[in-house]
């Protein structure tokens, strides 16, 4: 079994890229592989390996600067969720483009998973959904606001289109594993809303904790791993990734003539260009190839 650590926190890195070295050797050392980025404004990402070697990285993540309370949420898998690992240095852990969020500073009111179901279904409560339009696509909770936003870049011009309709409204917000609705509720603090809430831990911890009987969680929870999604218990879901888009799929949708294993589903077909889809083509070759020559599962 592999262990699946995922993980963020915002701190204060002066220097990120001379962290990454000695981050990325002690993840290939110890067979992790995954995906973190570093940025100034701290560390995110999820990693898959070995129980000691997951222990060992987290270890080394929580003696960085300012990291000592990194907490961290775990599932299971049977195949290797990632291919290879990655350390990535970028400008935002998370993206949202706006230079005057700082988390760190102050965020909205966490609400534990067995307090949020009584929250949500409060009248005077407004429940949006942070993530991106394809992840609510396949799971949402019951009565939240999907926001269409194609990244989360686009959240800020969303709220300022809509927040009219939110007067006198407590709004409560979540995301896949926490991050976003530390952005997103330090934004609407700053915009001058005064009761935001977010679901600590996120949708991850909810399912992880909440009774599946006990549930207003509709559907499964998109992932960024080659679980790609997730039920309550953290069980896999039914879900693909088409390799075109890299958007959930159903293995009923593989019947759709709009599929072409590698290059294409039925909602990518007619966005990508026909140079994309020949360059698709070949990598979905080459991926064959490997196969055949004994080099990948």
């Amino acid at each position: 079994m592999y262990t699946i650590a995922a993980l963020y926190q915002f701190t204060r890195f002066d220097d990120p890229a001379a962290l990454k070295p000695a981050l990325l050797d002690l993840c290939l050392a110890q067979d992790v592989k995954g995906s973190l980025l570093l940025a100034k404004e701290g560390i995110n990402g999820t990693i898959a390996g070995p129980r000691r070697g997951i222990d060992t990285v987290l270890a080394h993540i929580k003696s960085l600067p300012g990291c000592d309370g990194l907490e961290w949420k775990e599932a299971t898998a049977e195949q290797a969720p990632f291919g290879k690992m990655k350390v990535r240095l970028k400008k935002e852990i998370v993206t949202m483009g706006q230079p005057d969020v700082d988390p760190r500073a102050t965020v909205g009111h966490y609400v534990e998973p067995g307090e949020w179901n009584d929250l949500i279904r409060s009248d005077d409560v407004v429940v949006i959904d942070t993530r991106n339009d394809y992840e609510v696509a396949i799971g949402t909770f019951e009565g939240a606001l999907d926001p269409k936003t194609e990244s989360f870049r686009e959240f800020p011009k969303w709220w300022e289109e809509n927040k009219d309709r939110f007067h006198n409204k407590r709004v409560a917000m979540f995301c896949t594993g926490g991050i976003r609705c530390e952005k997103s509720t330090n934004y609407l603090l700053s915009q001058g809303v005064e009761d935001v809430y977010h679901l600590k831990g996120g949708i991850l911890r909810y399912l992880e904790e909440m009774p599946e009987d006990n549930s207003t969680w509709q559907g499964e929870c998109f992932v960024f791993d080659n679980r790609v999604s997730v039920g309550h218990g953290l069980a896999e879901g039914p879900h693909e990734l088409c390799h075109g888009c890299r958007r959930p799929i159903l293995p009923a949708d593989k019947a759709r003539p709009e599929f072409e294993a590698g290059v294409s589903c039925h909602q990518c077909r007619d966005t990508t260009s026909d140079a994309d889809k020949a360059r698709f083509r070949e990598r979905q070759k080459q991926i064959q190839l490997a196969r055949e020559r004994g080099e990948l599962s």
